[in-house]
């Protein structure tokens, strides 16, 4: 978007400085620059001169030697133009020209005969498209006189802005709002021209009586919509002022009602539109949806398919205007018209950008009305372009008064925003006084209220739509305009002190040490997702159909997991065909729809050990209570029994083990399970050997801070005894009644008891199972009848509870 300085100026004074040094300044302050333009100065050294006389080239067909006068002197010069003619008055640009875009006149030879100067073509002045041949000025043009002077040209600066740095701006999309920003960043003077008073004399010239047309917003992307009636317009060539700017901001005059709308849209930032109201059937405006696909013929004449959902301006026939992207060529102003009908409207923004996306069609409104404009800012447009049309028409009337429409028209509440001085200095990092801080504030036209350094804020309405919405908002535009380079970067200051890590983070560390350290295990990461195929694959209970996700990324991770044993089959799956045996864990989350919350989380730790030719499940459950006694928690592992559910798994589920299977007790409820996955799902993900997983749901004790039950005491000074015997047990029967019944012995000198092998052959009807004793006494060593008499305890104590010696 182009910027014109002198178009600035009429609004403020920005002081004399070199061109380029305004553009970086004002890219720190308010917005990027990406180019500076200076126009109109080399039409002050262009001048006009008369052909005096024309030779042919010596050296080319097409080149002519021409003599002229300019006036003050008599030069020579090669043209190539082919409508030069002896006597013709055109711009002479003489020798150290500067034109835009950095081309310069310097002496030059052209097929040998050297050229002072050059005359030029409507196009090379920038004053016209026609590039066919020179420009031929009328006869009565007075020698010497330059172009800027005989086309009343003034020369101009215009920043090239980045639209991308005004994205989050929409105040910046006019030069009124450029303004405001000039004048704070370049301490000068606002001229605050729209003011109240200016309203009124404009609205003095309104009518009272019946408008011809009284706009109808249905449900719709209408915010605010506002519409005037004017008869006896003139529709002629725009002035040359109007004509020059709009020329230098990019946009081609058409005509001046149609440019009239253009510059208003340039200098206010709201996009407008002019009907021929005679062209408008039984004088209705509608602004609707459309219902179904409609075609639609654009003021560029291309036709374009409209679709249920996008907002037409219509009459009651047809649409008239795609809201906030482009009129149409049924009701466009032209040459024969007198009667228009104005129109001021605001639409929301993401509607007009997604029927401006597919219908590809981008224009200077949707851009703006891509931004979030403010509908406050409707009504003193709509009065700025009657000031205008009434001066470009003086035989213009308006009839009927202002109709105005739209949910946010009338129905404005003010946003405040509360902060310190003190906090905004604070974060900045700078001293910035009180009264500076409220004199930027109130030149960005802030309502500021000062009580003792804490400030009452009221955002201007052109900047609360997404701009200006927290605190933080604020101390940006302090920042920005007192600059940013010109804060001292300084190091902070800060005592270091060690972070006290939650109980529920020191839990997770601690039993990922104690995996890697004592478990020598590899940690995995799961997705959090699944989708159907997997959890039916696994034959788990639920498919978790609650918490299914709307925008999945595809069908194999379309909702949250229930548990993490799926995933770890699918893992293991993968590392059975490259390994003969692995071990792996994984801390993370599980997913259970609840009708209080929608979703419950559970942290869960998920343990697998593989091996292709021995069972893991006695190492795994080991492995567990081992865990669990490092990590000091109140907790058991038990058979499982049916009649005691587990949050874990259902016990109707597949993959459960008949025979290798525990239940892990936390605090008194089952939030564990440990198992050798079943030969029939193990068989589904094609896994042969031997699978154990277990997963316990650490959600129970994560937060708990343990109770320190660590006892120390001297090592044994005296050697201790090993017993090992080996007993006959069903085969069904759990291999902690074993244990269970040496300890409830209570032998004194028994110092611990664990299962040390189990031996079951598929044809035997009983298993062998190895449990080792370890008798010591700290105080002595201990005499071979102590030995004897304990020994024989045990073998006695296992006998009596069904668990005979294996002879």
């Amino acid at each position: 978007m182009k910027i014109s300085i002198n178009w600035i100026n009429d609004f403020t004074k920005i002081p004399e400085m070199d061109p380029n040094a305004l553009g970086v300044k004002f890219t720190m302050a308010t917005c990027e620059v990406e180019e500076v333009i200076t126009t109109g100065a080399h039409l002050k050294k262009i001048v006009s001169a008369q052909i005096k006389e024309i030779e042919n080239h010596p050296d080319s067909d097409k080149l002519h030697l021409v003599t002229i006068d300019n006036g003050a002197d008599s030069q020579k010069l090669v043209c190539g133009a082919p409508n030069v003619e002896v006597g013709m008055i055109v711009p002479y640009a003489p020798l150290g020209t500067e034109f835009p875009g950095g081309f310069t006149l310097v002496p030059k030879k052209i097929r040998g005969v050297e050229s002072c100067g050059m005359l030029c073509s409507a196009e090379e002045l920038g004053l016209g498209e026609d590039n066919s041949g020179l420009m031929s000025l009328d006869k009565s043009t007075k020698l010497g006189v330059s172009m800027a002077e005989l086309f009343n040209v003034p020369a101009d600066t215009l920043l090239d802005i980045d639209n991308k740095s005004i994205t989050h701006r929409p105040d910046l999309w006019g030069h009124y709002g450029m303004a405001r920003e000039f004048a704070l960043v370049f301490d000068a003077p606002k001229n605050k021209i729209y003011d109240d008073a200016w309203a009124q004399s404009i609205l003095a010239k309104t009518g009272t009586g019946t408008s011809p047309i009284v706009p109808e917003v249905r449900d719709s992307a209408c915010l605010g919509y506002y519409g005037l009636s004017v008869d006896g317009v003139k529709v002629e060539p725009s002035p040359e002022w109007m004509q020059n700017r709009l020329t230098a901001c990019g946009i081609r005059p058409i005509n001046n009602i149609v440019d009239i709308s253009n510059y208003v849209m340039l200098e206010l930032g709201i996009p407008m539109h002019m009907f021929d109201r005679e062209l408008i059937k039984d004088s209705k405006v509608i602004i609707r949806e459309v219902t179904s696909d409609e075609k639609f013929v654009t003021l560029d004449e291309i036709e374009r398919t409209l679709v249920a959902g996008d907002t037409v301006v219509a009459d009651s026939e047809k649409p008239l205007v795609i809201a906030g992207i482009m009129g149409g060529a049924n009701s466009g102003v032209n040459d024969a018209t007198s009667k228009i009908f104005i129109e001021v409207a605001n639409w929301t923004d993401a509607r007009v950008r997604k029927t401006s996306t597919r219908i590809g069609l981008r224009t200077d409104s949707s851009q703006r009305y891509e931004k979030s404009l403010d509908t406050q800012s409707l009504e003193r447009t709509m009065l700025r372009a009657l000031e205008l049309v009434l001066e470009l028409c003086p035989g213009a009337t308006v009839v009927g008064s202002i109709e105005k429409s739209g949910p946010q028209v009338g129905n404005y509440k003010p946003m405040t925003v509360e902060i310190s001085t003190k906090r905004i200095t604070t974060t900045l990092g700078k001293d910035v006084s009180d009264d500076e801080i409220v004199r930027i504030l109130s030149g960005l036209e802030f309502g500021v209220i000062n009580n003792g350094g804490n400030l009452m804020l009221t955002v201007p309405s052109f900047r609360a739509t997404k701009d200006v919405e927290y605190d933080a908002d604020i101390i940006e535009e302090i920042g920005r305009i007192i600059g940013y380079d010109n804060i001292i970067p300084e190091a902070r200051v800060d005592a270091i002190k060690p972070t006290e890590l939650s109980q529920a983070k020191k839990t997770f560390r601690k039993i990922q040490d104690f995996m890697v350290m004592n478990g020598n295990m590899l940690e995995v990461m799961t997705n959090p997702m699944v989708g159907e195929s997997l959890l039916k694959k696994a034959h788990w209970h639920t498919l978790n159909e609650e918490l299914v996700l709307i925008n999945a990324l595809s069908k194999d991770h379309d909702r949250m997991r229930p548990s993490m044993i799926p995933s770890f089959l699918e893992a293991c799956e993968k590392n059975a065909k490259n390994f003969g045996n692995f071990a792996m864990f994984e801390m993370g989350r599980t997913y259970v729809p609840s009708a209080k919350d929608f979703s419950e989380e559970h942290n869960c730790v998920t343990i697998a050990i593989y091996d292709r030719v021995s069972s893991p499940f006695m190492k795994l459950a080991n492995l567990v209570e081992r865990m669990l006694k490092y990590l000091n928690v109140p907790s058991q592992i038990v058979p499982a029994d049916p009649k005691f559910p587990s949050v874990m798994s259902d016990r109707s589920w597949k993959g459960i083990h008949p025979t290798e299977t525990l239940d892990v007790k936390v605090m008194g409820r089952n939030f564990g399970l440990i198992t050798t996955i079943h030969p029939i799902v193990a068989s589904e993900f094609k896994i042969k050997g031997n699978l154990a997983i277990a997963t316990i749901d650490i959600s129970a004790f994560e937060s708990v801070r343990p109770k320190d039950k660590v006892n120390y005491k001297p090592l044994a000074k005296f050697p201790g005894s090993v017993f090992d015997l080996t007993v006959w047990a069903d085969k069904r029967e759990s291999v902690e009644k074993i244990v269970t019944a040496v300890n409830k012995l209570k032998l004194a000198n028994l110092v611990s008891a664990n299962v040390y092998d189990i031996f079951d052959r598929e044809e035997d009807a009983q298993k062998s199972v190895t449990i080792r004793t370890i008798f010591q006494d700290p105080e002595k060593s201990l005499s071979s009848e102590i030995l004897e008499s304990s020994q024989k305890a045990v073998i006695d104590g296992l006998t009596k509870a069904g668990f005979p010696l294996k002879v």
